[in-house]
Formats: structure tokens, sequence, C-alpha cells
């Protein structure tokens, strides 16, 4: 991962770093490494990610098939 330094600007280029790392998962899995999973943790946390993702893609599949309306809001 590479982030470049423009006019000695430190601070902007430690935000963009940041965002790289949050972006890619890096402090998620510094996290979980930090303390051992047991196997059995291990698994019940995997199938909890994979149903919110499963919920996830039928919730997107719906709305592009227009059986439920998309969120109002947001940022800004």
């Amino acid at each position: 991962m590479q982030v470049l330094v423009r006019d000695n600007n430190v601070d902007q280029a430690l935000r963009v770093l940041k965002k790289k790392m949050q972006r890619e998962g890096l402090f998620r899995e510094m996290k979980a490494r930090r303390a051992y999973e047991k196997p059995s943790e291990k698994r019940a946390r995997e199938k909890g990610e994979a149903v919110r993702r499963s919920r996830k893609q039928a919730r997107k599949l719906a709305q592009r098939e227009g059986l439920i309306g998309r969120k109002r809001g947001g940022r800004g």
C-alpha cells in the first residue's frame, strides 16, 4: 500500500492511509488476530457473516426488482 505525501503534508497522507486501511479491512483483521479465536467461535462468526451477506444480497435484489422501496436519507 502506498500513499504519496504532497507538499510535506503528513497529516493529509495519514488520513488517506487510514482510509485505505479501513477500506481493505486491515483494522478488523488486526483486531481479530489480537486474541485466539476458538474454532467453534470462528464457525459461528463466519456463519453469521454469511447470513448477513445473503440478506444484504436479497435486499439489493428486491430493491432492483421494485419489491421494496429504497431507503431515503443518508449523509450530507
